[in-house]
């Protein structure tokens, strides 16, 4: 497919054509197979070799090794030819190199050069917008990475004289794992896990899903979350539990013959510290879905729609990683909710909203929220989410709950603690406050030297004012416009 958009562009005459990707081997590869269609000798240009003919085999012409020596020599000869110009966006603030770009293209009726601008990610001038077209290079699909791994698994019966040790089942997870990576990353993830022993085992599976998302926490704006939960390691929710336990089998694709759509996603309102974070985590760990957590403001560049576009890049990556679930935490502080007209926050809510209302792919969005007033209204319609929860201060029935999974945590002799006495010293504390408290209690027994017990724990209780005494009139306005707009978590 990425070929055949080269080949059409290179077609239409596009005297510039930009492409953002890491895998220069595989953009080489393709023009150098399209040669033939375009019957034009194919230079490569670098900072470090100058300009090589890649087609014939001249060595690098390093004299040409400077950006502007090298346009100057392109903008020169009438030879036609197409240059692959790599990584030149550290230059394209050089109104110098702005202008010779600009001179080729214009001259590409007299020249008939066309300029592969390729690099990681480059920022076109709007000198050069109207003259250069981007083509887009999209992620392989479940298919072409199967592709991929069946030629990894040639090369190993080339090599080895045996054929690969794989059950299709294994084989079909290994594809899996592999989605959502590049081309030249899924190749060298899959011939590690066939060149290690000839096979492709259950063994094999854990570290290349380690690998897969320590590629994609480099990326920066999309994190694999190692420590999901179980409904076990959460107190209270159980409306939420029940409704995720409704959906899970129509999410994983078990439903078969229904017209029913894919779960979408939730959101999860409510008061900071009352498990949102963990609720979310909950999902994943309960549904056994990777969780990929969405970092807004890693995501925003001073550069006009760079925004967007790790947006845009970060969606797609989810997308081919499904299904699997994505979290965006304090979703109020990445879009706008007023005030921010036309700016990059607008703009990001827009791709976002396009990005709901368009996906196909089983990816469940859970997005957690404090500030209600922050959220701008197309976000909370209805139909956006699948459902909005509110998520409360514990009642006695949660605390008791919550108090019982951090002392068992700490391994606290449970005979020793009057639960009743402790859900009454709580009462307005949120499950993290509770959690610090048992926390504060047990760093003050071992300064002591001694067990942790009721008395530390109800003196740390009551050193602490909580955020509902704190805050007392923001809660309350949530709690009254979640009163019959949302459904409560419990």
């Amino acid at each position: 497919m990425v070929k055949h958009q080269l080949e059409l562009l290179i077609k239409a005459e596009t005297p510039l054509i930009v492409i953002e990707s890491t895998e220069e081997n595989q953009i080489v590869e393709m023009l150098s197979e399209l040669k033939p269609i375009y019957g034009r000798p194919l230079f490569k240009w670098t900072l470090t070799e100058g300009i090589q003919r890649l087609d014939q085999a001249y060595a690098p012409q390093k004299l040409f090794a400077q950006p502007a020596e090298a346009l100057s020599h392109i903008k020169s000869v009438t030879t036609p030819g197409v240059y692959i110009m790599a990584d030149l966006h550290p230059f394209m603030d050089d109104p110098v190199h702005i202008r010779l770009l600009k001179d080729i293209a214009l001259k590409y009726e007299l020249l008939g050069h066309t300029l592969i601008l390729l690099s990681h990610a480059l920022v076109v001038p709007p000198e050069l917008n109207k003259l250069s077209a981007k083509l887009e290079i999209s992620l392989p699909n479940q298919h072409e990475v199967e592709r991929i791994v069946r030629e990894e698994a040639q090369a190993w019966l080339k090599s080895s004289g045996a054929r690969v040790q794989a059950s299709s089942n294994n084989l079909q997870q290994l594809v899996k794992n592999l989605s959502g990576l590049t081309r030249s990353d899924v190749r060298r993830l899959a011939r590690n896990a066939i060149f290690d022993d000839g096979a492709i085992t259950e063994s094999d599976l854990p570290a290349v899903n380690e690998a897969k998302y320590n590629l994609l926490s480099d990326q920066g704006n999309l994190h694999f979350e190692y420590d999901t939960a179980q409904f076990s390691d959460i107190a209270g929710f159980s409306r939420l539990k029940a409704w995720l336990e409704e959906r899970r089998a129509f999410f994983k694709g078990d439903v078969a013959n229904t017209d029913l759509p894919v779960p979408k996603g939730m959101l999860l309102l409510g008061v900071q510290g009352c498990g949102k974070s963990l609720a979310a985590k909950t999902v994943a760990g309960s549904w056994h879905a990777p969780l990929l957590r969405l970092d807004f403001g890693a995501l925003y560049n001073k550069f006009y729609g760079e925004s967007e576009k790790n947006l845009r890049e970060a969606l797609q990556t989810a997308e081919v990683m499904a299904p699997c679930v994505l979290w965006l935490d304090e979703i109020e502080k990445g879009i706008a909710g007023g005030g921010d007209e036309g700016g990059p926050s607008t703009r990001m809510l827009g791709t976002l909203l396009t990005w709901m209302a368009e996906k196909k792919a089983p990816v469940f969005l859970v997005a957690t929220a404090n500030d209600i007033q922050a959220l701008p209204p197309e976000l909370i319609r209805k139909g956006r989410f699948d459902e909005i929860f509110f998520v409360d201060l514990p009642n006695d029935e949660v605390r008791f709950s919550i108090f019982d999974i951090h002392l068992k945590r700490q391994k606290a002799d449970l005979t020793q603690f009057d639960f009743a006495r402790l859900v009454e010293e709580s009462d307005g504390f949120s499950g993290a406050e509770i959690e610090q408290a048992v926390i504060s209690a047990y760093y003050t027994s071992h300064a002591q030297g001694r067990e942790l017990n009721q008395a530390l724990l109800q003196e740390e209780l009551r050193k602490t004012q909580p955020l509902s005494v704190v805050m007392d009139g923001q809660i309350q306005q949530l709690r009254d416009w979640a009163q019959d707009r949302t459904v409560s978590c419990d």
